[in-house]
């Protein structure tokens, strides 16, 4: 069984990792919130333009979200993948871990799109839960994940308030035109040294 976890430190507050890397996101982007439980995540895109579809396995929790976004309930790790063939401009997966779902997911990623992870890493079991290791990212897991991609940012290491070890990234799909994703970047003028 995967590993969902809404912690007190949580509450109603989108990822700061997501608030942090948002800005990856094209206006009016179609985003998939994997496991998005109640929704914290999913509302604070909706309520940027973005057209977010919510997996969960959770009823009760995407009822409250089905005004909101579209709501897919599905069983994410007992049945097949319920999207087949979806694609999004945006993959997120925060504090939940299934590994074998990693395949559909980076299949799920659009050309240029945004794949963002924050979830437990090696380490925690020493300050709370989770503790098993199955549901504890190793280090470097998400780099060896996102090899195909391009690695935007990562960190793997330890978060204050409260203390937790976590692994997240932020990397992009490749464009088919083998242009860098993203709009193109101006150096000022004068700059180039």
């Amino acid at each position: 069984m995967g590993l969902l976890l809404n912690n007190h430190y949580t509450m109603d507050a989108p990822s700061s990792w997501l608030r942090r890397w948002a800005h990856l996101l094209p206006e009016g982007a179609t985003v998939l919130d994997v496991a998005c439980g109640r929704g914290r995540n999913a509302r604070w895109l909706a309520s940027r333009g973005m057209r977010v579809t919510g997996l969960d396995r959770d009823h009760e929790a995407l009822e409250g979200l089905r005004s909101v976004i579209e709501c897919v309930h599905a069983d994410l790790e007992g049945a097949p993948w319920p999207l087949p063939g979806r694609q999004f401009d945006g993959v997120i997966v925060t504090n939940y871990l299934w590994r074998p779902l990693w395949p559909d997911l980076l299949r799920a990623l659009a050309p240029c799109g945004v794949f963002l992870v924050e979830t437990f890493a090696q380490g925690q079991q020493s300050v709370g839960r989770p503790r098993r290791p199955e549901f504890l990212l190793q280090h470097g897991e998400l780099l060896q994940l996102c090899q195909a991609l391009r690695v935007v940012a990562y960190e793997d290491g330890v978060l204050e308030a409260p203390l937790r070890y976590v692994q997240r990234i932020v990397a992009t799909a490749p464009d088919p035109l083998d242009r860098l994703p993203g709009p193109p970047l101006h150096a000022p003028a004068g700059s180039y040294g």
